[in-house]
């Protein structure tokens, strides 16, 4: 479901791994490049869904149902519910 133009840069950029020479070399490249993609994988979830998409949305990109992709990606479902939750809430005057 990636765009063309996305799978592009992707497979740029795993081909450029899959260069480096040394075995060590290339998992080390692997392993960090799969911890700064998890985390730009949660910050791009979390920008889609302060941009109005919704979970069922993301989940499709996933092959997942809406529950699906909210168990998925659990600490941004519960930050959401937990600032929903709050902004809901009414103040009572000190």
């Amino acid at each position: 479901m990636a765009h063309s133009s996305s799978r592009s840069r992707v497979d740029r950029a795993i081909e450029s791994l899959q260069q480096i020479a040394d075995p060590l070399d290339r998992v080390d490249a692997v392993r960090l490049s799969r911890e700064q993609l998890e985390a730009l994988e949660d910050a791009a979830v979390r920008a889609a869904r302060a941009a109005g998409i919704t979970w069922k949305e993301i989940g499709a990109l996933y092959g997942l149902s809406k529950q699906g992709a909210q168990q998925r990606f659990r600490s941004i479902a519960s930050d959401a519910s937990g600032a929903t939750a709050s902004s809901t809430q009414t103040e009572t005057p000190a």
